[in-house]
């Protein structure tokens, strides 16, 4: 498979936003807004341009790998700059072929690189435990509740970070947008069905999981 990593350019803004909604469409939700998120997330502050990357196979972009700023804060007030990706696809007909796996290995050694000790997301530990996360509680970072949810889960790039100390995510206010506005963008697209599927469930029960 003769695939390539490359940095997303302007004129890969509607490649990506298009292949994005087939990744997600009726995964989570009857429909999806990620390709939304996407749309929005490259003019906000939080975004990281660095660690905007799509995979090329044959001319064809196949996937899409986004990043924002983030941060965990202790009880002393002290923060530690982390990162987010997401959202994070593949066409459905180049899925499981290893691109998203090239995705997160490249991005998140550049992270590293660039000096960021953690990577945190929300996800499904199914999905992104193989790629070496591990749930929040492991690192006694909780959400803004104060809980663990078993979909918050953390990358570690430097060893030793968080000493033991109990630690807040913090995450972009990108991702607070009204389902108004993505639907709005969506009519943009060619009309697809909206379905129920066992993985919205799922997603579902994930989302709505804590760990004690």
């Amino acid at each position: 498979m003769n695939l390539s990593i490359r940095q997303e350019t302007a004129e890969d803004h509607r490649d990506v936003d298009t292949l994005t909604r087939q990744a997600f469409w009726n995964l989570y939700v009857p429909g999806c807004n990620e390709h939304y998120l996407a749309h929005i997330l490259r003019s906000h502050p939080d975004f990281i341009q660095t660690l905007n990357f799509v995979a090329v196979l044959d001319d064809q972009i196949v996937g899409s790998i986004m990043y924002t700023r983030s941060r965990i804060v202790n009880r002393d007030e002290k923060n530690i700059d982390t990162v987010t990706f997401g959202p994070v696809g593949v066409l459905p007909e180049y899925q499981r072929r290893g691109i998203g796996t090239e995705l997160i290995r490249h991005s998140t050694e550049i992270a590293s690189r660039m000096g960021y000790g953690l990577v945190i997301i929300h996800g499904s530990p199914r999905n992104y435990c193989k790629h070496g996360f591990k749930g929040s509680k492991s690192y006694n970072i909780c959400n803004s509740d104060g809980k663990f949810p078993v979909s918050l889960l953390v990358l570690e790039l430097k060893k030793d970070l968080l000493s033991g100390q109990q630690w807040k995510y913090v995450d972009s206010d990108v991702f607070n947008f009204g389902e108004d506005e993505a639907e709005k963008y969506d009519k943009q697209f060619p009309p697809m069905k909206k379905e129920y599927r066992y993985t919205q469930e799922e997603f579902k029960i994930a989302s709505n999981a804590y760990i004690l």
